[in-house]
């Protein structure tokens, strides 16, 4: 069966978070090349992701400060209804219900939501429970009624993020479930220029993407970079680069350096450094895929380039944050759902506290040791990519089985 669609076949794709927005618009750029008319409707922010991939998105979209995280926390919740953000979700699925009908087929990107919605629409659909794993607790405890809806026959196909998770699901679901791989890594597979300097190692900032959490979680990381010992600040022994968001502007950072110490030198709009005696840390605009290739270790804050790091074989501190996104509990999940690569100190006390801090930067030198001196943990990291996010591709696959799938029904 040919993976190129007839033409003008018309499909959504649903999501519902930055990450998922990420895969959503991979995916989506891919149908494009099969022949497909492609639109996105994402339930959670402006679906920058899209509008970078030159995907036309439906309806007015808002971002609001939870970034769709508000169920981490008691007050994250209260915060989304504060800010109107739960009337938004329900604005936005009236709308996929006014427009359904356009479409012959809903790609869902993400959880139980936008599987809900998918469903309401009574549209055929196809569903990458990208935000759900097997790894978590060994068997998948999908929240109610998920299980229900994914047996529906108007469901096309389901995709893991993870082999585990496909047989697991398989199982419960009494269905096929397919692992393709996940196309969020695929993003962390461009080509890259050289990062400035040669040192013998690359230590990478990740400190997320969401202000203000962003600029609190770059505060605290450069306050781990003071406590390095003096062997590793040089610029030659430990190149430091933090991977920035176009939000996180110069004139945003330098009220932050100066008050821990730090000097911004702006060399250009999008290229500065900070400096704080021996420390030089690169600010890097547009360069994530450069400094999560290039770096040998990762510190991250991250939800989506914390994945992606692993993908590649790459070791990931995590350094607790106050949230909406990376707290204590998302963290702890997230080296569940990843597996023995990614790390963190131990923490007793709110973020910021002296002994996670000095904890921090003590697990960082001793992995940075490690990566020196142990050939076969950097085999075992490789392996853990492959098990746990699988392999470049992944975009491709998944578009080309949706195509086909599609192509079937009409001939059915």
């Amino acid at each position: 069966m040919s993976a190129a669609a007839q033409p003008g076949r018309r499909i959504l794709l649903l999501s519902n978070g930055h990450g998922e927005d990420l895969s959503g618009a991979l995916i989506a750029q891919a149908l494009q090349g099969l022949g497909c008319e492609v639109e996105a409707l994402p339930l959670v922010g402006h679906g920058r992701a899209y509008q970078q991939a030159g995907i036309a998105t439906r309806g007015r979209t808002r971002e609001y400060s939870t970034g769709g995280l508000g169920y981490t926390s008691l007050l994250g919740r209260l915060t989304e209804v504060v800010q109107g953000q739960v009337l938004y979700l329900l604005s936005r699925l009236a709308l996929l219900l006014r427009i359904a009908r356009r479409y012959e087929l809903i790609v869902v990107v993400g959880d139980v939501i936008p599987v809900i919605a998918a469903w309401l629409s009574r549209r055929p659909s196809a569903v990458y429970l990208v935000a759900y794993s097997s790894h978590y607790e060994g068997r998948l405890q999908l929240p109610w009624p998920c299980g229900a809806l994914l047996r529906s026959r108007r469901l096309r196909a389901i995709y893991s993020r993870d082999q585990f998770t496909a047989t697991d699901l398989s199982s419960q679901l009494g269905r096929p479930v397919q692992f393709l791989g996940n196309p969020f890594f695929d993003g962390a597979l461009k080509p890259s220029e050289p990062l400035a300097g040669a040192p013998q190692q690359r230590l990478g900032l990740l400190p997320g993407s969401r202000l203000p959490e962003a600029l609190h979680n770059l505060e605290l990381m450069l306050r781990v970079l003071e406590r390095l010992p003096q062997e590793l600040r040089p610029a030659t022994r430990l190149g430091l680069h933090a991977a920035l968001v176009g939000k996180l502007t110069p004139q945003e950072v330098a009220p932050l350096a100066s008050r821990l110490g730090w000097r911004l030198e702006l060399d250009s709009p999008s290229q500065c450094r900070l400096i704080r005696g021996p420390l030089t840390l690169q600010l890097e605009w547009g360069r994530f895929a450069a400094v999560i290739q290039q770096c040998d270790l990762l510190l991250s804050m991250t939800g989506t380039a914390a994945e992606q790091c692993v993908g590649l074989g790459k070791p990931v501190l995590q350094l607790e944050g106050e949230g909406p996104q990376f707290t204590a509990g998302f963290a702890e999940a997230q080296r569940r759902l990843l597996g023995p690569g990614v790390v963190c100190a131990a923490s007793d006390g709110a973020p910021g506290n002296e002994a996670q801090l000095n904890g921090t930067a003590v697990l960082l030198e001793q992995l940075l040791e490690r990566l020196q001196h142990e050939q076969p943990w950097l085999t075992q990291l490789q392996q853990l990519g492959a098990e746990r996010i699988g392999s470049g591709g992944g975009t491709a696959r998944m578009a080309a089985d949706i195509v086909e799938r599609l192509n079937g029904s009409s001939h059915a």
